[in-house]
């Protein structure tokens, strides 16, 4: 019977106890165990470890905004300048006003303050400047002064060459302001020169139209003149005509 049976299954099976057979099996089970344990891992994770990378990626957000809006400019003081750790300075279109601070008591003769075309050199003699580098813009040397004030501190005025115009620092290499947000000081434009007054409030209608998305003065000027070459050249194709800007 023994013999009847084995001669029915000729078909000879492959050994599963063989040492390659153990061998896959066991790398497939280790490898199982590796997933499921990282499975379970990132399943465990704490709402604290959560937490704390979700805060990581919000400063990271923070960070780039950051030095987005800095690459534009910074927001400026109330007199469209910065106040800044050595001095602070304000600003409207004809002139620039810096206040430096200085020990109490003071006096003129203690102070070193050049005032060049293009450079300002300011400090205390005999000590490291306060401030000294290349301005931002020209000045009329003719028209700056400086004094003395309450002692406690030293007031420079620079009187701008192009008075229609905001500087964006008083030193090159300085923090700068975004000159997009400078406003003008609607109450004295009375005061100003026809001239820089028609300036100052073109500039104060393009800033209000870039707000709302309208086309600029110079924008709307230039539509005005594709308009009219269009009406005197019906014929002609204007579609790739790049107007000045």
């Amino acid at each position: 019977i023994i013999k009847l049976i084995c001669n029915r299954n000729p078909t000879p099976t492959r050994d599963l106890d063989s040492t390659e057979t153990l061998d896959q099996i066991r790398a497939g089970a280790a490898a199982m165990a590796i997933i499921s344990e990282d499975i379970m891992q990132e399943d465990e994770t704490s709402p604290q470890q959560q937490q704390v990378a979700a805060a990581k990626k919000d400063t990271s957000s923070t960070e780039v905004e950051k030095k987005e809006e800095e690459s534009k400019g910074r927001q400026p003081n109330s007199g469209n300048g910065l106040d800044l750790d050595n001095y602070s300075w304000a600003q409207q279109l004809p002139e620039v006003n810096l206040t430096v601070p200085v020990p109490e008591g003071t006096k003129g003769r203690s102070v070193v303050c050049e005032i060049k075309k293009d450079h300002l050199k300011v400090g205390l003699k005999g000590q490291p400047p306060i401030i000294d580098g290349e301005l931002h813009k020209p000045v009329k040397v003719e028209d700056c002064f400086w004094s003395i004030e309450d002692g406690r501190s030293l007031s420079i005025l620079l009187t701008k060459r192009n008075r229609s115009e905001w500087w964006k620092s008083v030193i090159k290499g300085d923090p700068e302001i975004d000159t997009q947000r400078a406003e003008p000081e609607s109450s004295k434009l009375s005061d100003l020169d026809p001239e820089t007054r028609q300036t100052v409030e073109k500039m104060m209608f393009d800033q209000r139209q870039k707000q709302m998305g309208l086309p600029t003065s110079e924008e709307m000027q230039n539509q005005d003149m594709l308009k009219k070459l269009k009406s005197q050249y019906p014929d002609m194709d204007f579609s790739g005509m790049k107007m000045p800007s």
